[in-house]
Parts: structure tokens; C-alpha cells; sequence
């Protein structure tokens, strides 16, 4: 077949040469153009990532309690979402943010009380002299390391490298951001409506999606993921702010300084195993060594009966059991949170080392599964092998294993 030429348009590179096989599979260029589409959506809207991410773990967590609001409206989408957002913003947000923005203040005077203690110098706290055991020890070591004039500023510097003073400006500073955490806010807020509103028809796309891609796993997984998002969020994160409430209004009643910074320092605490007991056990200390043995002992009295109802009733009715989520992720969810997504990153580190773990968990569930398996095959071929026939060669539990893989 001759090749085609068009005589209407000159060519400046000469005759056009017969047509061949394109460079780059019309396929392959089309994985390409959607892969860097995808990436240049995720340059650009970076930035809304976190807000989205709260607002998924969120609306995971309250999924539940939002189809039975949106059964008892009748199953009007749109009112269900507006009275859920609602709902959410007073009962969550603007409490956290008057607790926040307190505890801020209440923080400035600690820095403040702390520069001028650097700056002049300060003898040892009587309550701190007085505890029983170490009182003489810690007497001596706050003379030593920070009871000299410039001796707090030391000791940051060379635990953190940071200058004292330029922290101390920089939580002078924290209130300015008070704009940008407004907007994330409701960029969460916006977000978490459209989620409740059409949210049923994307986890329907996520489903076929899921199957595609892992098919023999995502039944499994479309289960342990919404579970394990509830289970956290519902077990650690709103159990930890209803601890640093309930403990913190114990320490006004108490007559403790910075109440609220104490409290939610005990929410904060409590996310992790054993913070809470840490919490008010240290306060209760405090109150002792400084005169007020009685407010001391019911300090740690109403924590402990507190702790204890909360575990043993409350938790595993919100949760259906205790999260067995180890120490050390539980941690580094919290840290890791807060250093990359801010305030937020309490509420979504977490949630991601608990799926974390709960993935390898189902990882190690499957390998034993199938070890099982391939033991009870081992098994059921040795006892039908008939009397007085040749020994079958020994069936590793690799190959075994290999064989199973290959029948799937």
C-alpha cells in the first residue's frame, strides 16, 4: 500500500516516511497522563489534606450514630447533615477551642513565671522540698541545674538546641495563627458535610474499587478498616477528652493552679496507656507536699474510681472491648501527628498506626490460616495413602505452601 501524502501542506523535513508502531502504548501513555494528573492534583491541593483526612476519620467514627439521626429525620440528606455539623460544632469544637485558647494563656504566664525565674533566679519550691523520699534529692538538684540565674535557659538549649527566649516568643506568636486554624477548621467542616451527604454512594465507588484491586482481601479489609477507625477515635481520642474534663474540673474543685492546662494535659496523657493514672497521680502529689493533704488523697481517690468506671463499663460499651494497640505505635501516632499535621495529627496519627496494626495483624492472621491449612493437607495425605504403598517423599511446608498459591 502506497503511504499517504498530503500535497496541500508542504513538509520541511522531507517525504513523510511509511506510518510504524507508535513509540509509547496508547495504554501506557494514558497510565501515564493519569498518574501525573493525579500527582499534580496532590501538588496543588496539598494543603487540604489534613482538614480531609479529620474530616474521614470523623465521619468514619460517626457513621453510626449519623444513620440513626438521619433514620428519625426521615431520611432527609440534607437536614441529617446540616443538624450532625451542628451538633459536632457544639458539642466539639468550640468547647476544644475555648479549652485550647485558654490553656494557651494560662501557658504565656508559665513562660512569663519562667523568664523571669531564668533572668533572676529562684529558690526551691517548698512542695517540691517536702515530698517524702526524694524531697532532700530534688532540693539539691533544682540548686544545682536550675535554681542559678540563667540555668533554665540552659537546660533547653541543650535539650531542644532552642533559645529560651525565642520560645517564648514564638507562643507569644500562636495566637496570629489563630486565622489559619479557623480555615482548616472549616475546610473540615465543609468537608465532613459533603461526606454525610453523599457518602453512601462513595463508599459504594470505594467498594467496586476495593475489589478490583484486592480482590480476595477487600472483603475482609472494608470490614477491619471502618472498625478499627471507630474503635480509636470512639476509644482513645473522645474517652481522653471526657478524662481531661471530667479530671480537670476535679483539679478547679481542688484548688489546683492553670486548672485547664492541667486538664488538658491529662487528655492528652490519656490517649496513651497508663497517662491518665500518670496524670493525677502527680497532681495529687502536688496537692499533698503543698499543705492540702485532704484535696491530695480525694484527687487521686475520684480519679482512680473514675479511671476504673470508664474501663470497665464505659469503654467497652462505646467500643466493644479494650484496643489492644501496643504502647510504642499508640505513641508515635501522637507524636508523629502533632509535628506533621498540627492539633489535628492527635486525632489522625493514631488512627493511622491503628491501621497500621490492624493490617499487620490480618497479614499475620492469613499466613497462620494458611499454615494451618497446609498442615491439615500434610495430614489428610498421609492417612489416605493406601497400606503397603511407597513412602511419598516429605512435603515441605514451602512447597506446600507454593502448591496452595499455585491452586488459587
Amino acid at each position: 500500500m502506497a503511504p499517504i501524502r498530503n500535497d496541500k501542506e508542504p513538509r520541511f523535513l522531507g517525504t513523510a516516511a511509511p506510518s510504524r508502531a507508535a513509540l509509547v502504548s496508547p495504554l501506557s501513555l494514558a497510565r501515564w497522563l493519569l498518574f501525573l494528573i493525579f500527582a499534580a492534583g496532590i501538588y496543588f491541593f496539598h494543603g487540604f489534606l489534613v482538614p480531609v483526612l479529620a474530616a474521614s476519620v470523623i465521619a468514619f467514627a460517626s457513621w453510626p450514630i449519623y444513620r440513626r439521626l438521619l433514620k428519625a429525620l426521615g431520611g432527609n440528606r440534607a437536614l441529617g447533615a446540616s443538624l450532625a455539623i451542628f451538633l459536632i460544632v457544639v458539642g466539639l469544637v468550640i468547647p476544644i477551642s475555648y479549652a485550647a485558647s485558654y490553656a494557651l494563656t494560662e501557658i504565656r504566664e508559665w513562660l512569663a513565671w519562667a523568664l523571669e525565674m531564668n533572668r533572676n533566679g529562684a529558690a526551691t519550691p517548698e512542695w517540691i522540698a517536702r515530698l517524702p523520699g526524694i524531697g532532700e534529692w530534688l532540693d539539691q538538684q533544682w540548686s544545682e541545674h536550675i535554681g542559678p540565674p540563667g540555668a533554665i535557659g540552659h537546660l533547653i538549649y541543650l535539650v531542644s538546641g532552642a533559645n529560651f527566649g525565642n520560645i517564648y516568643r514564638g507562643v507569644l506568636a500562636a495566637g496570629g495563627s489563630a486565622f489559619h486554624g479557623f480555615l482548616t477548621m472549616l475546610f473540615l467542616l465543609i468537608t465532613l458535610f459533603f461526606i454525610y451527604l453523599d457518602g453512601e454512594g462513595f463508599v459504594a465507588k470505594m467498594d467496586r474499587l476495593g475489589e478490583r484491586i484486592f480482590p480476595m482481601r477487600w472483603e475482609r479489609l472494608s470490614r477491619v478498616v471502618p472498625a478499627t477507625i471507630s474503635s480509636t477515635v470512639t476509644g482513645m481520642t473522645l474517652i481522653a477528652i471526657g478524662e481531661g474534663l471530667v479530671l480537670g474540673t476535679a483539679y478547679w474543685l481542688a484548688g489546683v493552679p492553670s486548672p485547664v492546662t492541667l486538664g488538658v494535659i491529662t487528655g492528652l496523657m490519656a490517649m496513651i496507656p497508663g497517662g491518665a493514672p500518670l496524670s493525677f497521680t502527680l497532681v495529687s502529689l502536688y496537692l499533698v507536699s503543698s499543705g492540702s493533704t485532704f484535696a491530695g488523697i480525694a484527687l487521686f481517690l475520684w480519679g482512680s474510681i473514675e479511671l476504673f468506671i470508664v474501663d470497665k463499663t464505659l469503654r467497652p460499651k462505646l467500643v466493644g472491648g479494650p484496643i489492644k494497640l501496643p504502647f510504642l505505635p499508640t505513641f508515635f501516632g501522637l507524636i508523629g501527628g502533632v509535628k506533621t499535621m498540627g492539633l489535628l495529627g492527635l486525632f489522625i496519627g493514631p488512627v493511622l498506626m491503628a491501621l497500621l496494626v490492624a493490617i499487620w495483624r490480618e497479614w499475620l492472621r492469613e499466613l497462620e490460616m494458611i499454615d494451618v491449612r497446609t498442615d491439615t493437607l500434610v495430614t489428610d495425605a498421609d492417612l489416605e495413602a493406601p497400606v503397603g504403598a511407597p513412602e511419598r517423599p516429605a512435603l515441605t511446608r514451602a512447597g506446600s505452601r507454593h502448591s496452595e498459591i499455585e491452586q488459587v
